[in-house]
């Protein structure tokens, strides 16, 4: 397989659940706000406690402004085609030619014909979803004749088409055996299937099957585009097709652009802090490894990977502290064994310390929002109202929207991403080079000591919230010395870790 070289689009495949309806808007919301490009619904008509999904895309359709819009995948037997085809065109002119219709020749037999709809064969599920499809093209193409498709399954003769879409809108299909694999490449501008039915391993049959029929019918397989389903844990360790540290669902999902054509990742999740997450730490590295793998010249295969010097660059320590306490002498720290200078490391072998230091520049950046409440609150120029409409905003949310609860929650992420280092990064490197060991050892002696410190910015927030004129100068010293603590740490980490981690790798 190859790398079709379509521009890769980030998702949400969503539960259109009729007892959280005002929650399936907001994750939508929540998809576009986190800079992802689709959001997709489920469409089984016939479930009671579900949620019309075209209704539901409508809405999300109104309540959004540039995410695209799907069904996963529309349910054509209990959706007659050239209504479907209208409804379609109707919501991309509503907002601006943002849908695209994956869908489906029907499953669940007994209940779409206890809701009305005609029982079929699966092989009569698939001719009556390949003459659905030219019903519903011949309603958008408004260059041509009244329709007349007089079909098996159905029927339309004479009908006015139009309106046309906004824009030229793609059908996904969403197809696992023979005879539907085959009228996705004949027919279909895209392949829609989930990794739950679809495995990884079991991709590169179905694509030969899709691309076989393409060309059998005069298509370049590259005319359709393949999406994925995906779902999977974020874990400390790897365990699996996308069952681990972020980092490695992004090496996992660039292997499958590259490798095996795919070009859209939807993740399927209602938890807002995953599909945060994912649009956080997952997306990018993806982004950023098949760009570079594509900056090199087309290549028919992906066996042979482009190297180059390493460039993942760890941010520098400038030296600046704003308190006189040290908690550690920084002269006594260890180093590793110098990186070999002609040594070259693939895209894929770079993303583990890329993401190191993306994990730390959000830390980073969230203790910047700290001080920054701090220096406001202690100020009198920001009081508890205004404090919780800002941190509304950010990404780390809590229910307690004061600023003391705020500082405790970063000082939990703080110790979590410590935790995860300790418990699984650093067994690991002392494993694969025990030259690592001293550094290693350090670095946990300071995950130790900054604990201490993040403690002693609790009892100082504590010590403010009941007496703020009296607490104010210990809160601010609590302040200056994590940050003085935690950036000179977080910048001997990248400097001792990011090339070992490019050179031995972690999963």
């Amino acid at each position: 397989m190859a790398d079709y070289g379509h521009d890769l689009m980030f998702g949400t495949f969503l539960t259109p659940a009729a007892d959280q309806a005002e929650r399936v808007v907001a994750l939508a919301q929540l998809t576009e706000r986190t800079g992802l490009d689709l959001v997709t619904a489920q469409d089984h008509p016939y479930q009671a406690r579900f949620l019309d999904t075209w209704t539901t895309l409508s809405v999300i359709a109104a309540r959004t402004s540039t995410v695209r819009i799907s069904p996963n995948v529309a349910n054509l037997p209990l959706r007659p085609p050239a209504m479907l085809a209208r409804s379609v065109a109707s919501l991309d002119i509503l907002s601006g030619g943002r849908v695209e219709l994956g869908l489906g020749a029907g499953a669940f037999w007994d209940a779409i014909a206890a809701f009305g709809g005609s029982r079929l064969t699966v092989a009569q599920g698939v001719s009556a979803l390949e003459e659905g499809i030219r019903v519903i093209r011949a309603i958008w193409d408004t260059t041509s004749s009244p329709v007349r498709v007089d079909g098996e399954f159905h029927r339309v003769v004479g009908a006015h088409p139009g309106p046309a879409p906004a824009h030229d809108v793609r059908i996904w299909l969403g197809a696992y055996k023979r005879r539907m694999l085959t009228l996705t490449g004949r027919l279909a501008d895209g392949w829609l299937p989930s990794s739950a039915y679809a495995a990884p391993d079991a991709l590169p049959a179905l694509h030969r099957i899709i691309d076989e029929a393409a060309v059998a019918a005069g298509r370049r397989p590259a005319d359709i585009r393949r999406l994925y389903n995906i779902q999977g844990v974020f874990a400390e360790r790897g365990a699996g097709f996308l069952r681990g540290p972020a980092g490695m669902w992004a090496e996992q999902l660039a292997e499958l652009a590259l490798g095996q054509g795919i070009s859209a990742f939807i993740l399927a999740s209602d938890d807002p802090d995953m599909i945060r997450r994912y649009a956080a730490e997952v997306v990018p590295a993806v982004r950023e490894l098949v760009g570079s793998e594509r900056a090199e010249a087309p290549r028919p295969v992906r066996a042979t990977l482009r190297t180059e010097a390493l460039r993942v660059t760890p941010t520098p320590d400038d030296g600046t502290r704003l308190s006189d306490v040290r908690v550690w002498d920084e002269s006594t720290r260890p180093s590793g064994p110098a990186p070999d200078p002609d040594r070259r490391y693939t895209a894929h072998e770079q993303a583990t310390g890329r993401h190191l230091v993306d994990v730390h520049d959000h830390l980073r950046q969230e203790l910047r929002e700290v001080r920054q409440l701090v220096e406001k609150v202690t100020a009198g120029t920001m009081d508890p109202g205004a404090a919780r409409s800002q941190i509304n905003t950010m990404t780390m949310r809590q229910n307690n929207w004061t600023m003391g609860a705020y500082c405790e929650s970063y000082c939990r992420m703080v110790t979590m991403h410590h935790t995860l280092e300790d418990q699984g990064l650093f067994p690991y490197l002392r494993r694969a080079d025990p030259r690592l060991a001293p550094v290693v050892d350090r670095l946990e002696a300071e995950h130790h000591a900054i604990h201490d410190v993040l403690e002693g910015v609790d009892r100082a927030l504590v010590a403010f919230i009941a007496d703020p004129g009296g607490g104010e100068a210990a809160l601010g010293a609590a302040v200056d010395l994590l940050t003085d603590t935690l950036l000179s740490h977080l910048s001997y980490e990248e400097r001792e870790l990011v090339e070992p981690l490019a050179r031995l790798g972690f999963q």
